[in-house]
């Protein structure tokens, strides 16, 4: 048993007992009310679900096992002189509770090296699909193809205790996230760059060899990006499409492939994931139909009200949960500052942040009118090279595999059941209106 399998045992073990308990003597605590505009809205707020990783804070934004981002860049791990956070830290402490120790964090990066390989037949399914495949299609097919290499399946098949679940979801968590960037850098140098692949160097740490097989390693500033990247993008409760198909598709004791696989469907929608790539593709409009790179203030008002009054959202713009800027969007802001970053897209992504929060002010029905992370994420990209927006969810992609997956062995550790929420029709609700109106 490795040194990481071994710590959460030690940590989930009592934690388990306790949630039997608390469910035994405290099972008909009620938790709160919730109203029919609730349950038409997506059963927003409801509380249905128990996420160990990390929690939204409304006004902090989120917090991974209590630290918010900007501590999480201060007190985890980094590479020797680097100033941004590595992700195996993040893992560690999603996982464990704890805050990492440099060995802690090494012994990770080592484990996910080990583990980084992909069986040739993955490679062939890709390989048979259109180059033009929507990169997140191509995503979620590799990951089903490599479906084949499940420990937990092959044990569940054979007959295993309940108390051993989440052991073998362990190795395969462990193993799909040391797959996850060969597998996505595949699929960009497939799509983008006449299929020369670059092969990867198990001596760098696990997003500066993404970046590398990415093909963006000696792009100075890009290995960096991709640590704050991979963190900051990492988990966010479990009430989100992916995380919470994840659980939901896991509850059913589908495997952390056939999870995450549907997770990442969930994370190509435009409402979730995709929401990156259609925030640059509509500065990239904006900046073509003012005929300029560089747009002024006024004239980013103008078109953000003509894009509203056609009835469509400023993406990047709103958020269910948060009411101020998102930590997100700030880290990323810090990061170009920090690092001397700017050029005509990102100003033009910090002159629309000074402009749009008003206007949807004054519409007064914008609950959160600040951007989220997505606001700022494809400027950077675009910045260091990486123009081809329709691959950014990918990257979206790999790093929320920290976080979901993270949570599907906690799942598994103590024992979620079958998630199997009640559902009725529009006809029950009327009629639940009605005899409450003449009760």
């Amino acid at each position: 048993m490795d040194r990481l399998k071994e710590k959460f045992a030690q940590v989930a073990a009592p934690l388990a007992v306790q949630t039997k308990k608390l469910v035994k003597e405290h099972g008909n605590v009620v938790m709160g009310q919730y109203t029919l505009e609730q349950v038409m809205s997506g059963m927003k707020g409801i509380i249905g679900l128990i996420t160990e990783t990390s929690l939204l804070d409304a006004e902090e934004g989120i917090r991974f096992r209590g630290y918010t981002i900007p501590e999480l860049r201060e007190k985890l791990p980094k590479v020797e002189g680097g100033v941004e956070p590595l992700p195996e830290g993040l893992f560690y402490l999603m996982l464990i509770g704890e805050l990492p120790s440099e060995e802690d964090v090494q012994d990770i990066s080592n484990n996910w090296a080990r583990r980084s390989n992909v069986p040739n037949h993955v490679f062939k399914v890709l390989d048979a699909l259109p180059k033009n495949t929507h990169p997140m299609t191509q995503f979620t097919v590799a990951i089903n193809a490599l479906q084949t290499e499940s420990e937990f399946a092959a044990a569940y098949s054979k007959g295993i205790s309940k108390s051993e679940y989440w052991s073998y979801v362990y190795e395969d968590v462990m193993n799909l996230i040391g797959r996850l960037p060969r597998i996505a850098a595949y699929i960009y140098r497939r799509t983008y760059k006449n299929d020369e692949h670059i092969e990867p160097n198990p001596k760098l740490d696990w997003a500066a060899n993404f970046a590398h097989m990415l093909g963006y390693g000696e792009v100075d500033g890009f290995k960096r990006l991709m640590r704050l990247y991979m963190t900051i993008h990492a988990d966010h409760e479990g009430g989100n499409v992916s995380a919470h198909t994840t659980h939901l598709v896991g509850s059913a004791l589908s495997d952390p492939y056939l999870s995450f696989a549907a997770a990442m469907n969930g994370l190509a929608g435009p409402l979730h994931g995709l929401a990156n790539q259609e925030v640059i593709k509509w500065i990239f409009e904006m900046q073509d139909s003012l005929g300029t790179k560089k747009p002024s203030k006024e004239q980013i008002a103008t078109y953000v009200n003509k894009t509203l009054s056609e009835g469509k959202v400023v993406p990047g713009y709103g958020h269910a949960v948060l009411r101020k800027t998102d930590p997100r969007f700030t880290a990323q802001m810090e990061f170009a500052k920090r690092n001397n970053v700017t050029d005509d897209t990102i100003e033009t992504v910090w002159n629309v942040y000074d402009v749009v929060p008003g206007i949807l002010e004054s519409l007064g029905k914008v609950k959160n009118p600040w951007p989220n992370v997505d606001a700022h994420s494809g400027s950077l990209l675009v910045h260091y090279g990486m123009v081809e927006y329709d691959f950014y969810t990918v990257l979206f992609g790999v790093s929320r595999a920290l976080g979901v997956l993270a949570q599907q062995i906690w799942d598994r550790a103590l024992g979620h059941p079958l998630e199997r929420p009640k559902s009725v029709t529009t006809e029950w609700l009327q009629a639940k209106v009605k005899s409450s109106a003449t009760a």
